[in-house]
């Protein structure tokens, strides 16, 4: 059975000139309610114009997030006004084009970077936290501070100690593992701008590794990711990030031995989960 309905078929009032050439798809209500590319419909053989022209917006928005550059000096002012003690760090990567070519290079500090966290390490503490541009500096220009607002709540309920607020610059996930380990934190969380998709360029990824040391494998870490207002609130991200970080720090381990079972407690009954974002 066809999944397509047939063109409206109308003429204008001198009746010459079709007024409707696309052929919609039966599903395309449901695209009310997503922002998936789906029935798009057609037009003759290809797509309707109204589509090819929000996927060319959608790759140009992609494009944009890979390329705007990352306003360090901002986001760590921004976040120092949330009452975070911050430090503005640099991966190895020189450009963001040797950033994109050479993945090795954001994993890990520059020189200077590394003797400067030797100089703030202080004594252990629970989290260190690192805000890192990632593939995405507009999803940190947009989602770190909120986010941030709704997990400080969380730390002052729970206790825990913090490192200084890393931010860091042509940065890639693993870098955290040597900025916790230099910061002598019991766990690490990257708050990272990830992979751009084609309705989503501002998603914001959050990493969180026990015990991080240069060399953690991608499987020992939990991941909660596409936090943003049309996806993860803000709010719910923070519920879910805390849960888990009192697991880590009882279980004393991350990744694929720590399943999130955090949504258990609201469909318990636990009081709902603020939207802020």
């Amino acid at each position: 059975m066809s999944n397509e309905q047939k063109p409206a078929n109308k003429r204008a009032d001198d009746g010459a000139v079709p007024v409707d050439y696309v052929i919609h798809d039966v599903w395309e209500k449901l695209a009310a309610i997503t922002p998936a590319r789906i029935a798009l419909g057609r037009a003759g053989t290809g797509l309707p114009t109204r589509e090819v022209l929000r996927f060319a917006l959608a790759h140009a928005q992609a494009r944009d997030a890979v390329h705007t550059p990352f306003d360090s000096a901002r986001t760590a002012a921004d976040i120092a006004a949330l009452g975070f003690e911050t430090v503005e760090v640099a991966s190895a990567a020189p450009a963001r084009d040797a950033y994109l070519r050479r993945p090795d290079l954001g994993r890990r500090l520059s020189d200077e970077s590394r003797a400067l966290l030797r100089a703030r390490a202080g004594d252990a503490v629970d989290i260190a936290i690192v805000v890192a541009d990632g593939l995405s500096s507009t999803a940190i220009h947009a989602q770190a501070v909120p986010f941030l607002t709704a997990f400080r709540e969380r730390v002052a309920e729970e206790g825990w100690s913090l490192a200084p607020v890393v931010v860091a610059s042509q940065a890639r996930v693993a870098m955290g593992d040597e900025v916790g380990e230099r910061l002598r934190a019991q766990a690490v969380v990257v708050l990272i701008g990830e992979r751009p998709g084609l309705s989503s360029p501002d998603s914001l990824g959050l990493y969180l590794t026990f015990a991080p040391r240069v060399g953690r494998s991608d499987a020992e870490r939990n991941c909660i990711s596409n936090v943003r207002g049309e996806g993860l609130s803000h709010a719910h991200a923070a519920f879910k990030l805390a849960w888990l970080l009192k697991e880590a720090l009882a279980r004393r381990l991350t990744g694929v031995n720590l399943k999130d079972e955090s949504d258990l407690l609201l469909v318990a009954g636990q009081p709902p989960v603020p939207r802020i974002g």
